[in-house]
This record gives structure tokens, C-alpha cells and sequence, in this order.
């Protein structure tokens, strides 16, 4: 029992002299987690610029001027030796009013530089030769019936309406504006005493501006001829107020795509849009390998006549252009007006042209015609005349106010 006791004892006095250890810390395992992808690296953010809209040529705005004002001006624009000034002045301003035409230098001196090539400022412009050229047609046509020029002569003794007898009317006309009525009285009087009949009136121009009297018959059904008339369209022509009503209407009175008032001198003696077909025609010609006439017409308006060169040109181009014959007729229709300008087939020839020949090709060409005519006795050209007009043209223009 004694040694038991012993035992605990020693026990206790063994356990109260042992060192304490801090107790161990529970370390707890973290959970695993599956390892996900990597995110993708989103790229840099580059900022985007606005597109800086490219700056638009300025619109040149024309300043709105009076009629008033258009009166100074064009008094101005006049050369000194015209005569009567006033006159004149008027008539063209009226022109210009009555066809809604900007009261323009430009404009102005377009039209002062034709009637001084025309007709150097005469109403009724006198023409050297006109008897031998009216008794040249009475003879060709006295001679379709074997009549010798002699005796057809003798018919011509009778007196005309105007008291004297037509002979000694033909044997002093002056003007076109004479040969003009000459024709009409003769067409008149043919049958009661024995004329040529059927002779037709030889005169299609005439006036200050030597405007073409179909334009003008053309153009009053167009637009109303704003003067009280004195007789027919063709009298109008050849009176000073008709015919620079007439002349600046085929000049300036519809909308052409030129830069320089050059072409417009060329297709009032060519016709209108002469000098824009021409340079189509000078396209087709590089892309066909084919040498064409330049002379603005792309149809032929001969009765009768056989299919233009410009059309035989475009047929053999048709499947280059993808176009078939009857479009392309269709267009050509439109020559003579803006719309062709616009048209599918100008277009297109233009486009395979200038792809071709690797440049920009010209919109507008002098067209290459030879001016044939009684009144000329000198090879002349339409381009010769555009160049003629064009110096008056300039000449006028450095007497504006700057």
C-alpha cells in the first residue's frame, strides 16, 4: 500500500515539473479549385479619328443683277462706233430680258463678239454678188426645162409689188433681207406670170447675228416670241430686234457643259452641242482604233443618206460597251440636246476610253468642218470662226469694270 503511494506520488511531482507545450495549430487544407482558361488580352484601344471631310470647292455665287444695272453694264461692254447706240443697247437688253439670260459680262460680250464677226454692227448686213448668185439659181432651174437664161430673163420684166419690175429688183439687191422678200413676192406672182415655179427661197440666214431662220421657226414653238410680230418669222429675222433675239437665243439660251466660251462660238456655227459630240466622237475614235470626222454630228440627216460613220462605229462596238443597238440608237437621238450628255452610251465610251488610254480625255473639241457657202469665196473653218469670235470675245471683256 506504501509503494503504491510512493508511486503516485512520484507521479504528480513528475508531471507538475514538465515543461507546457503550446498546442499544435489545425492547419486546414484549402479546397482545390479547378484552374480556369486565361482570360484573353483584350487589344490595345486605339482611338478612331472623325474622317475630316474633305473641303468643298467654293460655289461661286452670281450676284443677282438688275435690269437697271444690266443697262450700265452692257452700255459699257458696247464698242464706241456702234450706231445708234441706244438702239442697240435696247434690243439686246430686251433679248436678254425676255429669255431670262444673267445680265453677265460674260455673257454680254458673247454676244457683242458674234454680231461684230457677223455682221460688223449692220442691221441688214450688205453681201457682195448677190445678183449673179440669184440669176445663177434662176438659171439652174430655167434649165431643168431646157429654157435658155435669156429668155427666162424676159418673164422677169414684169413689175413686181414694190413698182419695179423684178429684174431691176435682182439686178440691185444689197442684202439677204432683199433676196428674202425678192423669193417670196416671185413665189407669189410664179403662175399669174409665168416665174420659175418651185424655187426655193435660197436664203437660211440672215440678221446681225446671221441666224439660222429654221432655228428661229423652231424656237417660237419652243418659247414665245415676246414681240408683236410684222410679218412671218422669217421677216422677224432679218429686222435688228428679231434677229438678236433669234442669234442670242441659239447662242446662250441652253445649258452647255463648257469651261470656255470658245465651244459656244463654235456650235453657233456648227449647231448646238457640235463641239461636246465632236470630242465624243474623238473618244470612240482612240477606243476604236478607227479614224472618224470630227464634226459634232453623230447622225446622218441627209435624206436618204446611208447610216452614220459614229453609228457604224458603235454597232462593231456594241459588246465592249454592253449595250445593244437599239440603246445605243436611242441615245444618238439625244444628240442635239443636254440628255445625251447624260446618256447611257456617252457614258460608257468615255469610261472604256479613258480606262484605255490611261488619262482623262477632253469633254469638248473644236469640231473640224469647212465652211461652204456662195457668200465665201476663202476656205474657211468653224474652228477659224470660233477663234475669230473668241478674239472679240476678249477684247470685249477688258473693257469691264474690274
Amino acid at each position: 500500500m506504501s509503494r503504491v503511494l510512493v508511486l503516485l506520488g512520484c507521479t504528480l511531482i513528475l508531471s507538475a515539473c514538465a515543461t507546457q507545450q503550446a498546442p499544435v495549430p489545425v492547419v486546414v487544407a484549402p479546397a482545390v479549385v479547378p484552374e480556369l482558361p486565361p482570360l484573353p488580352v483584350a487589344p490595345a484601344v486605339v482611338p478612331v479619328l472623325a474622317p475630316v471631310a474633305e473641303p468643298k470647292p467654293a460655289v461661286k455665287v452670281v450676284p443677282q443683277v438688275s435690269e437697271a444695272e444690266g443697262r450700265v453694264l452692257l452700255d459699257r461692254l458696247l464698242p464706241a462706233k456702234v450706231s445708234p447706240r441706244a438702239g442697240w443697247r435696247e434690243d439686246i437688253l430686251s433679248a436678254f430680258s425676255a429669255q431670262k439670260i444673267p445680265y453677265t459680262a460674260q455673257n454680254f460680250c458673247a454676244a457683242l463678239a458674234v454680231i461684230e464677226q457677223e455682221s460688223s454692227w449692220q442691221a441688214d448686213p450688205t453681201v457682195p454678188g448677190l445678183p449673179g448668185m440669184v440669176w445663177g439659181a434662176i438659171e439652174e432651174r430655167a434649165g431643168r426645162y431646157h429654157v435658155p437664161l435669156a429668155l427666162a430673163k424676159t418673164a422677169f420684166l414684169k413689175g413686181s409689188p414694190d413698182g419695179r419690175s423684178y429684174k431691176t429688183r435682182i439686178d440691185s439687191l444689197r442684202t439677204e433681207r432683199e433676196v428674202s422678200e425678192l423669193f417670196d413676192d416671185m413665189a407669189a406672182d410664179a403662175v399669174r406670170y409665168g416665174l420659175p415655179v418651185g424655187m426655193k427661197n435660197p436664203i437660211r440666214t440672215g440678221g446681225p447675228m446671221q441666224v439660222s431662220v429654221a432655228f428661229a421657226e423652231s424656237q417660237v414653238e419652243a418659247w414665245p416670241y415676246p414681240y408683236i410680230r410684222r410679218g412671218s418669222i422669217r421677216s422677224e429675222v432679218f429686222s435688228r430686234r428679231g434677229g438678236l433675239y433669234f442669234g442670242i437665243a441659239n447662242l446662250l439660251q441652253y445649258p452647255a457643259p463648257y469651261s470656255e466660251m470658245k465651244y459656244r462660238f463654235a456650235d453657233f456655227n456648227a449647231g448646238r452641242y457640235s463641239s461636246r459630240n465632236a470630242a465624243f466622237q474623238a473618244a470612240l475614235s482612240s477606243l476604236s482604233g478607227q479614224r472618224l470626222t470630227l464634226d459634232g454630228d453623230l447622225l446622218n440627216y441627209r435624206a436618204g443618206g446611208a447610216q452614220s460613220e459614229t453609228s457604224q462605229v458603235l454597232q462593231a462596238l456594241a459588246g465592249r460597251l454592253g449595250m445593244s443597238p437599239d440603246a445605243m440608237a436611242r441615245d444618238l437621238k439625244m444628240e442635239k440636246l443636254a440628255g445625251f450628255g447624260q446618256s447611257a452610251l456617252y457614258r460608257k465610251v468615255f469610261e472604256l476610253a479613258t480606262r484605255e488610254q490611261g488619262r482623262a480625255l477632253p469633254r469638248a473639241i473644236m469640231p473640224q468642218i469647212d465652211l461652204k457657202s456662195p457668200k465665201i469665196s476663202r476656205k474657211l473653218t468653224t474652228e477659224w470662226f470660233a477663234g475669230r469670235v473668241d478674239w472679240r470675245y476678249q477684247a470685249c471683256l477688258a473693257r469691264a469694270p474690274r
